[in-house]
């Protein structure tokens, strides 16, 4: 994969920053679950260099979404969360509507997908449990990162880089457009409303930004 991929209805990656965000958990934490294998992200290749290397997919994120509840409010040790992971990656192709889990005194209860009445444990869930209902938690995050797609006022009509956005490629600020392709399609024939209709995301402001940014940058290439 040479780039995230774009948040369009449902964002399918997230980079390491973007999934301590939403999980509401540490990037440190994040990378020290990665290098000792307790939970690392479903597109990491062998290597572990360059922007790209750690790749999380949305499951992913539900999954630490899930995992740090359970650290953090419900105090649950590392084997028991190591159990909640294996649960996630066993079931990783199951609908969200039919997996959930319980806690009790620290222990964790896990529903089988195949039967709402049968639990992996030899103590079946009583009164005295706690359900967390990942179709839910799975709701909260997709709606939070949404909220990674909201442009600031600020950011309308500005030019920045990044090097985990687009390999380092000006790009219009809180987008992945790069200033370059705005140029192309200007170039091209394109007025304002065909660019904005091609990149819905972006403003008028930002589409003379990003020309006005190119031709300053050839500009100077040619002197």
């Amino acid at each position: 994969m040479s780039a995230l991929a774009t948040m369009s209805d449902e964002v399918l990656a997230f980079s390491t920053e973007q999934a301590s965000r939403l999980s509401k958990l540490s990037v440190r934490q994040l990378r020290y679950w990665d290098d000792t294998e307790f939970f690392s992200p479903e597109y990491a290749p062998g290597y572990r260099h360059g922007s790209f290397s750690r790749v999380y997919s949305f499951r992913d994120v539900v999954g630490l979404f899930v995992i740090g509840l359970l650290r953090k409010r419900y105090k649950v040790p590392l084997q028991e969360l190591r159990r909640v992971g294996a649960y996630l990656h066993r079931y990783h192709m199951t609908p969200w509507s039919s997996l959930a889990l319980f806690v009790r005194n620290k222990t964790i209860i896990f529903r089988e997908p195949d039967g709402s009445d049968a639990y992996v444990s030899t103590r079946p869930p009583g009164q005295m449990v706690i359900p967390i209902e990942l179709e839910q938690i799975a709701r909260t995050v997709r709606e939070a990162a949404a909220q990674l797609r909201h442009r600031r006022a600020e950011q309308i009509g500005k030019v920045e880089r990044n090097r985990l956005v687009v390999h380092n490629k000006p790009v219009l600020a809180g987008t992945r457009v790069p200033t370059s392709a705005v140029w192309n399609l200007h170039k091209a024939g394109f007025s304002t409303n065909s660019i904005i209709t091609e990149y819905p995301r972006l403003k008028a402001e930002d589409v003379s930004a990003a020309i006005a940014f190119e031709q300053s940058r050839r500009k100077k290439k040619v002197g």
